[in-house]
């Protein structure tokens, strides 16, 4: 039986300009960082794009001591001293297996990222020459190298996905539910992915994070996981608007229908986040940043599927009502 005197855990129509204004909290300070990025770096991009998409080298190479990050400035001078062209070093982590693999105890792992390095270069001996007079037995562990053509296809072939999964998400809603429910999950989706973005960006300004491959991987699956959200809480505006449109106004079914799915939706996200958060603090080095973006868009997709579409929902409703007044 649907109770309408039960006292809601959250009010999204009442507070309504209070989540606008959070939203707004959380989105600006990444659209600053974008549109700041955009005239920073050489390339005009928002944010700091990987070897995935501009082409390029990394090496890693292990060493059989712990380094200090004043430690890899220095090598990083030696290495544009050598004439090795903006070179992006990092210390990464050292597992188990990686030590397996290699002929010596490793303590650290040095990536080093550069321009493209063909068959034809001694760019590579070069960066092991240099290492070499720094550290003690450096160890080459892997290349991997990717064309700038390639890389330029590769961004290519990225927006097409997002741009098709956009599209594909609004037809499917507007077939299922209304054009303006299609419109709030999108608006809401786009939301979460301006937030990952602007997180993204921020982080690439601050500590030179950069986005690859895996980037647009975790957009895509947090598309599909905010779309998911959303529906669940759309489908139960839906049906309790069917049922109790005479008897409530709109924004009170609104209320009843988000809490009335809140419980599930955190359920289901909080169980997520315990996986991706084992991930992060014991998975790979070469995933981290894919999940940390999945962290953000489970957080931030289930922020929107509550307070976020469903107030866009009550808004759009409230201006169809004022219109409906004015033409009477």
């Amino acid at each position: 039986m649907f109770n309408t005197g039960r006292k809601h855990l959250v009010h999204v129509v009442k507070y309504r300009w209070w989540w606008m204004a959070l939203t707004l909290l959380l989105l600006v300070p990444g659209i600053v960082a974008m549109f700041y990025s955009c005239f920073t770096y050489p390339n005009h991009a928002p944010l700091k794009v990987g070897i995935d998409y501009t082409g390029g080298t990394i090496l890693q190479y292990g060493v059989e001591e712990k380094i200090t990050n004043k430690e890899l400035a220095k090598t990083r001078e030696n290495l544009e001293q050598k004439g090795i062209e903006n070179p992006y070093l990092q210390i990464l982590n050292v597992n188990s297996d990686q030590q397996k693999n290699t002929k010596s105890e490793i303590q650290s792992i040095i990536s080093v990222r550069t321009k493209f390095i063909d068959k034809d270069s001694n760019d590579t001996e070069t960066i092991t020459e240099v290492l070499g007079s720094q550290y003690k037995n450096p160890e080459l562990m892997s290349v991997s190298s990717v064309g700038p053509t390639m890389g330029k296809e590769l961004f290519k072939n990225s927006l097409i996905a997002v741009t098709l999964a956009f599209l594909g998400i609004i037809a499917y809603l507007s077939f299922r539910f209304r054009f303006d429910y299609a419109l709030a999950a999108i608006l809401g989706v786009f939301h979460d992915v301006l937030f990952v973005a602007g997180v993204f960006s921020i982080l690439g300004l601050f500590y030179d994070v950069q986005i690859d491959g895996l980037f647009i991987t975790a957009v895509l699956t947090v598309i599909g996981f905010s779309v998911h959200d959303t529906i669940v809480v759309f489908d139960r505006i839906r049906e309790n608007l069917r049922y109790y449109s005479k008897k409530m106004s709109f924004g009170e079914i609104v209320d009843a229908s988000v809490n009335q799915t809140l419980t599930r939706s955190i359920n289901t996200s909080l169980t997520t986040l315990i996986t991706l958060l084992a991930l992060y603090f014991w998975g790979g080095v070469t995933t981290k940043d894919f999940v940390f973006a999945m962290i953000l868009g489970i957080i931030i997709g289930t922020y929107s599927s509550i307070f976020f579409c469903s107030m866009l929902v009550d808004f759009w409703n409230d201006r169809q009502q004022k219109a409906r007044k004015i033409a009477v």
